[in-house]
């Protein structure tokens, strides 16, 4: 999957609060899909369409265990997001530096 492709599957997958929390969940530890669907109010259907969208976008991963399919974070999950945010924060501390060189050249001109 191309970089972009990744960065838009992760961003649909965290736009959803329902999928954010399942994430928050799974940060503390592995959990079955029924036990992921415990504190929604909705269908455990749904749940698992979540649960195959965070899957799609590589966030979690699912194993089967007889009848259970316990989920987990998936290693590295966020590392392309990780990136991304990295080369925006490089951007506008390049661009506040910017800034601030401009503002104190301002400064010292009006003396």
């Amino acid at each position: 999957m191309q970089a972009a492709e990744t960065l838009d599957r992760t961003f649909a997958a965290l736009a959803d609060p329902t999928r954010r929390k399942i994430l928050a969940r799974l940060a503390r530890g592995e959990a079955t899909v029924n036990e992921l669907a415990e504190p929604f109010s909705i269908p455990q259907p749904a749940i698992s369409r979540h649960i195959r969208m965070l899957a799609e976008a590589g966030l979690i991963v699912q194993r089967v265990e007889g009848t259970k399919r316990p989920c987990r974070l998936a290693p590295e999950a966020l590392s392309e997001l990780d990136r991304y945010l990295d080369m925006l924060r490089v951007a506008l501390t390049q661009n506040y530096r910017r800034l601030d060189a401009l503002l104190a050249k301002k400064a010292k001109t009006t003396r």
